[in-house]
């Protein structure tokens, strides 16, 4: 008998969060808790979110993390699964997006793209691109 995680493994084996990795945690669950807030809001299209942005200082510094996470869905054309604050393993979705911030983190462009163009529709990579690196620098000064 074929078991789902021999089938989908990707996405029906949870991961942890690798130990190389231990600033994954804060930045994951602050990611987790914009992602509840973001459960329960209208949605927002993704051109009109990025629009709103600006890549000031004086933007709040969670407004490229909501604009992501609200628009996620409708750039990926799939659900997405993001745990609870706290909890130890890590989806496939917040796996994508923490190696995509790692990357572009540290000056990995090339990565960074791949990673983009892997999951991404051709339409929405743009601003895909431009909501994380704004998570990236935004969360690096932290």
């Amino acid at each position: 008998m074929t078991s789902v995680a021999q089938i989908i493994p990707q996405y029906a084996v949870p991961r942890t969060v690798p130990a190389a990795m231990p600033e994954w945690h804060g930045l994951l669950n602050h990611l987790r808790m914009i992602a509840l807030e973001c459960r329960v809001a209208a949605r927002e299209d993704l051109f009109q979110a990025c629009a709103l942005l600006s890549t000031k200082r004086d933007v709040a510094r969670d407004a490229h993390a909501r604009a992501l996470l609200k628009c996620l869905r409708q750039a990926v054309a799939a659900p997405v699964t993001f745990y609870r604050p706290g909890t130890t393993q890590v989806s496939f979705d917040e796996a994508w997006l923490m190696q995509a911030l790692t990357c572009k983190r540290a000056g990995d462009n090339d990565s960074f793209a791949f990673l983009i163009r892997s999951r991404v529709n051709p339409l929405y990579q743009r601003q895909v691109a431009f909501l994380l690196a704004g998570i990236s620098e935004q969360f690096a000064q932290l």
